[in-house]
């Protein structure tokens, strides 16, 4: 972007003459593999390039970038040298990049446009803009490709039944657009272009009608007549096909209903029906019945009945016509005077339909004065003509005893039931005219309460007489309750309200009467906080339910009759109390700690951070997350694994205190937060580092006069580590110098003091390498440095001393490791037994002291000038971390008594 800047604002002088902006137009088919060479800007905008022709002076190389990798970018691979454009692996989707066909630009990105100046009226374009450097051919390149389609969508109905109504009097050529017409994202002829029906059943066509926008709505036409009451439905199949080579095609099934239209009259099968009547029939004796049939649906298809206005009154006032069911009944007595022939015209009406025509002829047969007679003898209990039975009586039971008579005692007299029912009627042997009513079949008052049975007398004149008989059925208590589910399955969201409604318990009871009244009850495994109405049968629970106590209730209910005995029937209800979001997230701990070593490896598992959740499905699903330190730390989700994205170092720092949040899938969701400490442990990582002596190259005068014990210089170092791996042990493991084991190294301290007296052959360069070693576990790590000193009066000629110091020394290592006690810190000891000796060991020190100190005063005053001149050309050392293979240094008495 900085590069940018500067270019457009600088010194426009430099390059007015080329800084342009230049316009080039590519077009290729969509969908087209990586590598597919697109164009070449260096040869379209005719750029020289290196290897074309001769130049008069060299030029620098053209480079070809992307002003910016917008959306655009990722479709296309520009070589900056030679400036050819290639597609990317990204395949290229017209229909993807060009949802929507907005006229809007985009840079870097795509757009789909309609312009004049584009390629084409409707094209899909990817937008680049490309910078050409150096600036002697700087210009801004506004690159447009343009995304061919290619028919790679078939058509597509947006839903796979279509439905469509049309009503039976359509005339020919009526169009209905079909809704929901097929979908096609490719443009252009690729898009849907035709319709077409699979099976036009000969009646029907298709038509397509494109509006101003080019959308292509499919019209039905119907071709031919139709008749619902012929077909009144029609099944086929929609095909969409679009105009690609070669084209494609999408389908539904379109259903084509025929609605109906009151276009059919009522129709009696028949013109005329003759019917006869006995003249002693009774009262409401059925005379027959006339149909009429309307094919039409509905209330097209009504029908009523009506007597013609030709029919006289007298006919009217004997026959009643039901004018729903065309049903004739006697409703007058035919008595003497009554005609014996009546012409009944009977009209079936229709809605907005001339009436069809029946006509109904009865003749009515007159009966002798002295028919048979029928004398019943009733058995059991009778009421004014009505026998009563229960139902539970057995097959067999006599109800009546009939005796036939011919008052004229000249004709043979048949007798026989007429009727439907479970009864019969049998001679009674021996004797004659006798006859017995009784049950056949057992009785069930659920199943029917009344029969009307006729036993009916004829003699051999063909004179009827009849006998009517009503038989009602007495109800017993046989049914027991049934319930309408035998298992009653309810849910409930927990916490509910006090006495919430569960449901209502409905059970039946065939019987009649108290036998059939129900009264419900709760069985002896129901808990005792619910409660069931006895009369109404309406189920609630008492209290709250809590789905984390108990999640299933199953328990048994009673439905019992008020017969005697009386009979009941169980069903089983069971009860799901659904979930609420009414826990938290819980950790197992509210603080974890965690110990891990430091540079433990990336996105290795720290700890598990265990969290529950006591509520079901959605709202017992646990997110976690951590709230801070993200961007170190992770954790998985799923496992609770608490994982850092980076390697640890406890130098850096030694414990990390997070704050995990667990967040439930309820709504509003439920969270909770723990605390988490993560210490890291020490690893022997870190080598000493020596502060002092600074440099390998520094040196140090000791005045030959320098009495045995006091201290020459020391050797600090420190070490980051901790514990153990930062116990620190000095040692020098390689000498040089004349006599070389005239000095030695604390190992604790690293104070490196005289062990001997200096003599005149012992003049000259010391140099000793020290070594710096931790005690860490596994292995220890160690650094070393070089101590130089100078045993001399004074130094005369530091060039040469430089000189040697140059030179690296031929030192042979020593192996031995130094030995530092560590006394522990837990172990105590017996103050009984460790008092003499502390005694005796501090007077010994203060005398000590004493002497040093007044020894250290004298040779103060002596030698404090040597001593200061001395102190005044000390050097500091640095560490040599690497390895370092030291050689001794040659030195020779003549060579150092020349100093």
């Amino acid at each position: 972007h900085l590069l940018l800047f500067l270019l457009f604002v600088g010194p426009f002088n430099c390059f007015a003459s080329y800084s342009r902006a230049t316009e080039l137009f590519y077009s290729l088919n969509e969908g087209l593999p990586a590598g597919v060479l697109i164009g070449s800007l260096a040869r379209d905008l005719r750029l020289p390039m290196a290897g074309g022709q001769r130049l008069a002076a060299p030029q620098p190389p053209l480079s070809f970038t992307l002003a910016s990798r917008g959306l655009g970018g990722q479709y296309v691979q520009l070589d900056n040298h030679s400036g050819e454009l290639h597609t990317s692996a990204v395949e290229i989707d017209r229909e993807a990049l060009c949802v929507e066909s907005s006229g809007a630009t985009i840079s870097g990105g795509a757009a789909a446009v309609s312009s004049s100046s584009s390629p084409s009226s409707e094209s899909c374009l990817l937008l680049l803009d490309v910078l050409v450097l150096p600036q002697e051919y700087f210009r801004l390149v506004k690159v447009k490709i343009a995304i061919r389609d290619v028919n790679d969508n078939a058509p597509r109905f947006p839903v796979p039944h279509i439905h469509l109504s049309v009503p039976e009097n359509a005339p020919v050529n009526t169009r209905l657009a079909i809704e929901h017409p097929a979908l096609d994202p490719d443009v252009g002829t690729n898009g849907v272009q035709t319709y077409r029906l699979r099976d036009n059943y000969g009646v029907f066509t298709l038509d397509v009608e494109e509006n101003e926008s080019g959308e292509r709505t499919p019209y039905l036409i119907v071709m031919g007549a139709l008749d619902r009451e012929a077909r009144e439905e029609y099944v086929t199949v929609i095909v969409a096909e679009d105009g690609g080579t070669p084209p494609l095609v999408g389908s539904a099934t379109l259903t084509i209903g025929i609605s109906d239209i009151n276009d059919n009259c009522p129709q009696f099968s028949n013109s005329q029906l003759n019917v006869t009547l006995y003249g002693n029939s009774s009262l409401g004796t059925h005379v027959i019945t006339v149909h009429a049939v309307d094919i039409d649906l509905g209330s097209n298809a009504q029908i009523t009945y009506s007597y013609s206005q030709k029919v006289p009154q007298p006919s009217r006032d004997l026959f009643h016509l039901d004018e729903s069911t065309g049903t004739i009944t006697l409703s007058s007595k035919v008595d003497g005077d009554t005609p014996r022939l009546h012409r009944l015209i009977i009209l079936g009406n229709g809605p907005g339909c001339i009436p069809a025509v029946i006509t109904v002829l009865v003749t009515i047969i007159k009966v002798m004065t002295r028919p048979p007679e029928v004398v019943p003898r009733f058995i059991a209990n009778e009421a004014e003509g009505v026998v009563y039975l229960k139902e539970l009586e057995p097959i067999n039971t006599p109800i009546a005893f009939f005796t036939i008579k011919d008052p004229d005692e000249k004709y043979k007299v048949n007798c026989y039931l007429d009727g439907d029912g479970p009864f019969g009627l049998s001679p009674y042997k021996p004797y004659n005219n006798e006859y017995l009513l009784e049950t056949i079949k057992p009785l069930d008052y659920e199943t029917q309460q009344l029969y009307e049975i006729s036993v009916v007398a004829w003699n051999s004149e063909g004179f009827h007489v009849n006998k009517i008989i009503k038989v009602q059925v007495l109800d017993d208590n046989d049914n027991s309750p049934v319930f309408s589910q035998p298992l009653i399955e309810l849910s409930i969201e927990e916490n509910n309200v006090p006495n919430a409604f569960l449901t209502k318990l409905h059970a039946t009871d065939a019987d009649s009467g108290e036998r059939g009244q129900v009264s419900y009850f709760l069985g002896p495994d129901a808990p005792s906080y619910f409660s069931l109405d006895k009369t109404t049968g309406v189920l609630t629970v008492s209290t709250q339910l809590d789905r984390e106590e108990k999640e299933k209730y199953r328990y048994t209910v009673k439905a019992v009759d008020s017969g005697f005995p009386p009979r009941e029937s169980i069903a089983t209800v069971s009860i799901t109390v659904l979930d609420k979001n009414d826990n938290s997230p819980r950790f197992i701990n509210k603080d974890f700690s965690f110990f891990v070593p430091e540079n433990f490896p990336g996105f290795g598992e720290i700890g598990v951070i265990s969290v529950t959740d006591a509520d079901a499905g959605q709202n017992g699903w646990v997110a976690l997350s951590v709230l801070n330190g993200s961007d170190i730390f992770v954790i998985d989700t799923g496992k609770g694994v608490l994982r850092a994205k980076v390697s640890l170092d406890r130098e850096q720092q030694s414990s990390y205190v997070l704050w995990i949040e667990a967040v439930d899938g309820g709504d509003p969701a439920l969270s909770s937060t723990a605390k988490i400490t993560i210490l890291l442990l020490d690893i022997n990582d870190n080598p000493p580092l020596v502060l002092f002596p600074q440099s390998n190259m520094s040196y140090l005068l000791v005045l030959p006069s320098t009495l045995p014990g006091s201290p020459i210089t020391e050797v600090y170092a420190v070490d980051k580590d901790t514990g153990m791996n930062a116990v620190i042990a000095y040692s020098i493991i390689g000498r040089r110098g004349p006599r070389p084991e005239s000095f030695r190294i604390d190992p604790k301290t690293g104070n490196i003091t005289l062990e001997e007296s200096l003599m005149q052959n012992d003049y000259g360069l010391y140099r000793l390498l020290v070594k710096v070693s931790d005690h860490g576990y596994p292995e220890p790590l160690h650094s070393t440095v070089m101590v130089n000193l100078f045993v001399n009066d004074t130094v005369s000629n530091e060039s040469y001393i430089e000189s040697l110091l140059r030179k690296e020394p031929d030192i042979s290592v020593e192996e031995k490791q130094p030995q530092i006690s560590i006394e522990p810190t837990h172990k105590k000891m017996e103050s009984a037994s460790c008092m003499p000796t502390l005694v005796a060991l501090s007077i010994i020190s203060l005398g000590s002291i004493a002497l040093v100190t007044g020894m250290g005063i004298y040779i103060c005053l002596r030698k404090g000038k040597k001593h200061h001149r001395a102190d005044e050309n000390l050097e500091v050392q640095i560490p040599l971390n690497g390895r370092i293979n030291l050689h001794m240094l040659e030195k020779k008495p003549v060579e150092i008594s020349n100093i």
